[in-house]
């Protein structure tokens, strides 16, 4: 049974990370046409793309891809890619909705990758945590000879 839910983890995982590495990787290296987004969409990605907006979120979407690729750092990976994530999917809500499958696919992904790292979250949960003082500056030099 378990061996079961380690596949239902993978898999996503693998293919949201391939997906964001594919598109990332492509956006910041022109492999492929910019897709013309009827209405106000030319104008919002023209307007990021003068910017250094769209290059940070594409070289964001290379590092989470790899991360998600590679198993490393995923809960991290995770929380960078939500706010990217949530953007995609307004996007292709209220500006373009003839590609909102891609995105509904890649949020369902996201989710069920947090849920299942839900435990790496619990920290960050919590309304109060105790502070562990950190050593004094005094202690971490080496002693003098």
């Amino acid at each position: 049974m378990f061996k079961n839910l380690k596949w239902s983890i993978a898999v996503p995982r693998v293919l949201v990370g391939f997906l964001l590495f594919a598109a990332g990787l492509s956006g910041l290296l022109h492999l492929t046409p910019v897709p013309s987004h009827p209405g106000l969409g030319d104008q919002y990605l023209g307007a990021l793309s003068a910017t250094y907006l769209m290059t940070l979120v594409k070289a964001v979407e290379v590092a989470v891809g790899l991360a998600l690729l590679t198993n490393r750092f995923v809960p991290l990976a995770l929380v960078v890619l939500a706010p990217v994530s949530l953007n995609i999917l307004g996007f292709h809500t209220l500006i373009d909705l003839g590609q909102l499958p891609v995105p509904v696919l890649l949020m369902a992904g996201h989710l069920w990758l947090a849920w299942s790292y839900r435990a790496a979250y619990a920290p960050l949960l919590r309304a109060r945590t105790d502070v562990t003082p950190v050593a004094s500056s005094a202690a971490l030099r080496p002693a003098s000879a």
